[in-house]
């Protein structure tokens, strides 16, 4: 098998538009949670989101780009330009040897949302040639392999929340296979709209709370749903061989993936915990694990009664007494749940934790939970000397995906 590194980066989130923005935000745990301002939502039951902050497209992307596209693919494009940037991959590479594999868990709702009220107003002719191509889930995947002329596989990736987990899990994949030389992967999501908040609230999804920093509580005995987020993560996964012939910067390498289904229920997960912890370990299966003081869990953690207390349980199912011993946080806390992006994002989070050797927190955990016993970093950030970092993704439907990076070695 062929080995495999992550080199290079882009994060589009609530707490920063960079991912040097969005790491220093993480130290700092900083709250990217606030009063919704896409949409007059004064007569909700729920009133916050983690909404991105000062965005603007055209910084990235060209003006006819973002009038023919979702806002879910701005955002991936606009991260998956920062992480070529950042990659300097590009004329480095025979474009079918360069793929994509993206995510997103619901793509162009926001154009099916308008869409559908221009049709309700004004009939069919109301209803833009575009609708379909700025709506469907894959065009993000496939915007972003028309951008960079790659020829090689494009593959849409949707299982729900764990969509991005899941797209860098398969792409990493892929080019152990020797199917590709790099993949462009990660996720995207824009869907703060009033209809998926009335959706996702009528399922008992999303915490009422009004007040930003007793929102999203991962962990937290308090914690009574999740605070919908947005925005992008992106990473380019390399062939070792191929990123050193051409010295690029390396930032991790990325050894594992697990992928399991609970297989048990549309929304809520096995409660066992069995198959995400198997999705956990078979993430480990190309390391003996090591020390668990030098392994740092980026956890789903929603924030969800169900998710958190599992997600605990599955922890302690993988690694045993020395679960106690993990470095574990939720980046949830301060970004909210980004839903088909959180794991792009999330991963990225992983991997500075890991270069950087310090741990984000889970911030306002205050009140901790009885069945959630372990370290989950509460409220301000640490240090620590780290060998392995973890990105643990979880999906309706009972999607379990994890992918495990370490320092590189040569």
């Amino acid at each position: 098998m062929k080995r495999v590194v992550v080199t290079g980066i882009g994060a589009l989130t609530p707490i920063g538009n960079s991912v040097a923005e969005f790491t220093e935000a993480l130290r700092n745990g900083k709250n990217g949670i606030g009063k919704i301002k896409a949409y007059d939502a004064t007569d909700s039951k729920y009133t916050l989101a983690a909404e991105l902050k000062n965005f603007d497209p055209l910084t990235r992307l060209e003006k006819t780009t973002v009038r023919k596209n979702d806002l879910f693919v701005q955002y991936a494009l606009y991260s998956a330009d920062e992480a070529i940037e950042d990659s300097g991959i590009l004329g480095k590479i025979s474009p079918d040897r360069l793929g994509v594999y993206y995510g997103s868990g619901i793509g162009g709702f926001n154009t099916l949302c308008s869409e559908h009220q221009a049709f309700l107003e004004g009939g069919p002719r109301k209803v833009t040639p575009q609708f379909i191509p700025k709506m469907i889930i894959n065009m993000a995947a496939g915007s972003i392999a028309i951008r960079y002329h790659a020829n090689n596989g494009c593959i849409s990736v949707c299982t729900a929340c764990a969509s991005s987990t899941s797209a860098i899990g398969e792409a990493y994949r892929a080019i152990t296979g020797g199917y590709a030389d790099a993949i462009i992967c990660g996720g995207t999501e824009a869907a703060i709209n009033p209809l998926t908040v009335a959706g996702f609230g009528n399922c008992m999804a999303l915490t009422d709370a009004a007040d930003p920093s007793a929102a999203s509580l991962p962990f937290d005995r308090r914690r009574a749903g999740f605070v919908l987020g947005e925005g992008a993560g992106t990473l380019i996964l390399e062939e070792y061989e191929h990123a050193v012939s051409r010295n690029a910067k390396i930032y991790a390498e990325i050894f594992g993936y697990g992928s399991t289904c609970d297989a048990y229920h549309i929304t809520a997960p096995r409660p066992e915990g069995t198959e995400s912890m198997r999705a956990i370990r078979d993430s480990l299966s190309g390391s003996d694990g090591g020390d668990c003081s030098k392994i740092y869990v980026n956890a789903h953690g929603t924030g969800t009664p169900l998710n958190d207390k599992t997600e605990t349980l599955a922890l302690k199912l993988a690694f045993g007494e020395e679960a106690k011993r993990l470095h574990i946080s939720s980046t949830k806390s301060m970004t909210g749940h980004m839903l088909g992006a959180a794991g792009g994002v999330e991963a990225i989070a992983a991997i500075c934790a890991l270069r950087d050797e310090i741990i984000p927190p889970t911030i306002n955990l205050f009140e901790p939970d009885e069945s959630c016993d372990l370290d989950y970093t509460p409220n301000t950030a640490q240090h620590a000397k780290l060998d392995i970092a973890l990105s643990v993704s979880l999906g309706f439907g009972g999607h379990n995906a994890c992918v495990a990076f370490k320092k590189t070695e040569g």
